[in-house]
């Protein structure tokens, strides 16, 4: 299997359980990297044979900026399993960063692995 990747898209949104996080946006960054199979569309050079990551961009954007999540463990799951349900993904890599949350750091976040039901074993 084959990786297509976003690296580094960042969305404004309301996450956070503070009071004073709920009443502003914040920028989120998001990686994700996504098993598939880019054969077919390699073999005949066609774009509607493989996954498209603008799609993939334009649903994650959706998704992000339209929620409001307490905890990023929550966000990501939601990203993940919509992903998954509604691309031809076998299963996927996902961090998301909230640059700027801890003083003194770069970013914090988290980085979940899931995978479409029987692509990964017992997973």
């Amino acid at each position: 299997m084959d990786i297509v990747y976003i690296t580094g898209l960042r969305i404004d949104t309301v996450i956070g359980v503070y009071d004073w996080e709920r009443t502003i946006l914040q920028t989120l960054v998001i990686d994700v990297q996504m098993v598939t199979d880019t054969r077919p569309a390699a073999r005949k050079d066609d774009l509607n044979q493989t996954l498209d990551y603008g799609a993939v961009a334009a649903r994650v954007t959706a998704l992000v900026s339209a929620s409001r999540f307490a905890l990023l463990e929550a966000l990501a799951e939601t990203i993940a399993t919509t992903l998954l349900t509604e691309f031809p993904i076998a299963s996927l890599t996902l961090k998301v960063g909230k640059p700027g949350a801890v003083a003194n750091a770069e970013d914090v976040g988290v980085i979940i692995n899931r995978c479409r039901e029987g692509a990964c074993g017992s997973a």
